[in-house]
């Protein structure tokens, strides 16, 4: 049975749930739109509500190819949603959990599109402020760019800010999805244009190595990664994207490119990047003392078990699979600064080559070995032969050699 949303809509079938809210296939009087019907408790917060209608001008007005258009905003009862248009397709985060890693071309193609839909938001004064694959969405009807990648628009527009309001977070939180946030937020900072700068090339990162830069474990530890540690090279990729990547990832705002830059310095990389196959590389371990982390981001029953990162989708396509309803967003304590300093370690950590033995695995622990005998032989062999050449120094003192026999010999101390 249909669900009325205001008096010009209809919601349907569920398609996604997210932190926010529910998704849901509607109908208007232009036809299907997907509506984001936002929960009940923040429905009811006046404060919100009155965000809400103050953002209604600048989302109705960011138009894009790269964006998913919000077409209306609904305040009715205790509905509160967001009517946008239907993209018929899939997530980006459902392709990445199907392929793990994509090849560059596609990668840097795709991220491309989202930096140049960020551009055009951010010259409206709007920051999406939780840019991540779940939020970017594929256009399987739409024409296949360079690597075969379908366009990318990006979505769920404004919805960070409406739920970031004072009231709810206060000056101690800190809302977002910890694998994307950029120091400045972990800092404390309010969020400018280069917070999407910083989370667009964690999601690059993440597209060519099947992993981000900063995650694994506790929120917690992910977040002092954020502000202490230095990004490690992914092997395998060209000079000139991997420092585009660095520049973005800058722990300093002012040091990242702008999204327009950005977007063209991409689209200078993809003839390069024609033809070659996904990175080969293996995930960091968790640090030591880290527990691996199961789906419900509880410590995993075994310390064997990977590690499995997932975060929670909401497409706005029809024949999306319902996620699993856990929070895609953290509100936490803003870690003090004796807390951000402790345990750094100066990078974050390194990325395998593909086969080499895991850190404290057997074939780890035999190769150290192997290593301790190695050194272990060749300093018997030195003191041996320092004990021999003693010998033959001093032997002439009890033989009866002439001088002219111990010419050769080491000097003697007075």
């Amino acid at each position: 049975m249909a669900r009325k949303i205001g008096s010009r809509y209809a919601a349907h079938q569920i398609l996604g749930r997210g932190s926010a809210g529910t998704v849901w296939l509607g109908e208007g009087p232009e036809g299907p739109v997907a509506i984001k019907l936002l929960r009940e408790d923040l429905a009811s917060d006046e404060e919100l509500v009155g965000r809400f209608v103050q953002e209604r001008t600048a989302l109705l007005g960011l138009e894009h190819p790269h964006v998913v258009s919000v077409r209306d905003l609904v305040v009715d009862g205790n509905d509160l949603a967001l009517v946008m248009d239907l993209v018929r397709g899939t997530d980006l985060r459902t392709r990445l959990d199907r392929e793990r890693r994509l090849a560059p071309e596609a990668a840097v193609a795709i991220v491309a599109d989202v930096a140049e839909g960020l551009a055009a938001a951010h010259a409206a004064g709007v920051v999406h402020r939780d840019v991540k694959p779940e939020n970017v969405l594929l256009d399987m009807q739409g024409p296949l760019g360079p690597g075969g990648a379908h366009p990318a628009l990006l979505t769920d527009f404004g919805v960070a800010k409406l739920i970031d309001s004072p009231k709810r977070t206060r000056a101690t939180k800190i809302i977002g999805t910890p694998d994307y946030l950029a120091p400045e937020i972990v800092e404390g900072l309010p969020p400018r244009a280069a917070v999407d700068i910083y989370a667009l090339a964690t999601v690059l990162y993440e597209l060519l190595a099947g992993f981000t830069p900063f995650g694994g474990g506790h929120p917690g530890a992910v977040l002092r990664r954020h502000v202490t540690e230095t990004v490690v090279p992914l092997p395998g990729i060209p000079e000139e994207l991997w420092q585009l990547m660095v520049q973005c990832l800058a722990k300093a705002p002012a040091s990242r490119l702008r999204a327009t830059e950005l977007a063209a310095r991409l689209r200078e990389q993809l003839p390069m990047l024609a033809g070659m196959p996904p990175l080969d590389v293996d995930e960091p371990d968790a640090e030591p003392g880290e527990a691996p982390m199961d789906e419900a981001g509880e410590p995993a029953a075994s310390t064997g078990e990977r590690a499995v990162r997932r975060r929670g989708a909401v497409p706005l396509v029809p024949g999306a699979k319902p996620d699993s309803n856990r929070d895609t967003h953290t509100s936490m304590r803003v870690p003090g600064p004796d807390e951000l300093a402790g345990g750094a370690r100066g990078t974050a950590r390194a990325p395998r080559a593909a086969g080499a033995p895991r850190p404290g695995s057997a074939r780890h622990r035999a190769s150290a070995r192997r290593r301790r005998v190695t050194l272990g032989t060749a300093a018997v062999v030195l003191v041996a032969a320092v004990g021999v050449g003693t010998w033959w120094a001093t032997a002439g003192d009890d033989t009866g050699t002439t001088p002219q026999d111990t010419k050769h010999s080491a000097p003697q101390t007075p």
